[in-house]
């Protein structure tokens, strides 16, 4: 699988065994892509010429954006927070399993933290194949996979209160 393993920052074989205390971290091989976390605005151009590759034939893009109601009440905000080294690790980790399972070329993932205004963009996904029909559902994939599994909170700020928001909304 290409996987290496660390124990208490020193490479290690997968079969060390560990003590009480020890820190763990599984590498993925490289994989080609890039994966951000930022306080700063995304910029799509930039994730698309992230992916660009003369193999591509077709981008695929994914720009999520903060709406203004939620469950019928007003947003005024959001809050992201995120577990930053475990969260690049898990897009680095779907990126991979993405290209195992279709054909692709390059894979950007790129998150907000922190505050974000209606109508900015929270999340950016750009993927490019081949071919359009593997850049698409890689794509969609991508994000519902985020959704699902980064270690990312998202709290909504409302008029008059505000809420945190589980994992895949």
């Amino acid at each position: 699988s290409g996987l290496l393993y660390a124990v208490n920052r020193k490479y290690a074989g997968a079969d060390q065994e560990l003590r009480e205390g020890d820190e763990v971290a599984l590498i993925p091989p490289v994989s080609g892509g890039s994966f951000l976390l930022s306080e700063e605005p995304l910029d799509l151009t930039a994730a698309v010429a992230e992916v660009s590759n003369e193999r591509a034939g077709a981008i695929a893009t994914f720009v999520g954006t903060t709406r203004i109601d939620s469950r019928g009440r007003v947003v005024q905000h959001l809050d992201y927070e995120a577990y930053p080294d475990m969260a690049e690790d898990v897009m680095e980790r779907i990126a991979q399993d993405l290209k195992s399972k279709y054909e692709l070329c390059e894979i950007a993932i790129h998150h907000r933290i922190g505050r974000v205004g209606i109508g900015e963009t929270s999340v950016v996904i750009a993927v490019s194949a081949p071919h359009r029909q593997d850049a698409l559902a890689a794509c969609r994939d991508a994000i519902d996979t985020l959704k699902e599994t980064v270690p990312l909170w998202k709290k909504e700020v409302y008029e008059g209160g505000e809420e945190w928001i589980g994992r895949g909304s």
